[in-house]
């Protein structure tokens, strides 16, 4: 019977293997992201291009550095950054669009985005 139990672990785990290492890339590929600020004062707001290889985030423009993570669930974190500026951006993807919070040394706000 233990034998049984080990060989019944050891197919599901092989099973459930291909499936969250599939995830890990669901949100692959190119975003739109649109920065929106809560104060007049920071700036209208801005849209800016990123991409997600493998759930790493990195830049798509020269103008912006992005870094970050996705997670297999589409919670994502990341830190996008210009000259002396910096912000730190959370939230969630879910298929082709998302949404959440950022915030900066003097500004907050919140974000869209949505896969081109």
């Amino acid at each position: 019977m233990n034998c049984f139990r080990k060989g019944l672990f050891v197919t599901v785990f092989a099973l459930a293997l291909p499936v969250a290492q599939a995830n890990a890339s669901t949100f692959d590929g190119a975003w739109n992201v649109r920065i929106a600020s809560s104060s007049e004062t920071c700036g209208n707001g801005a849209t800016v291009a990123i991409g997600i290889n493998n759930g790493q985030i990195a830049s798509s423009s020269a103008a912006v550095t992005a870094s970050g993570r996705v997670a297999d669930a589409g919670s994502i974190n990341v830190t996008l950054s210009t000259g002396l500026k910096r912000a730190v951006g959370f939230g969630r993807l879910s298929g082709t669009s998302g949404s959440g919070t950022w915030r900066g040394a003097m500004c907050t706000g919140t974000w869209t985005a949505e896969r081109i």
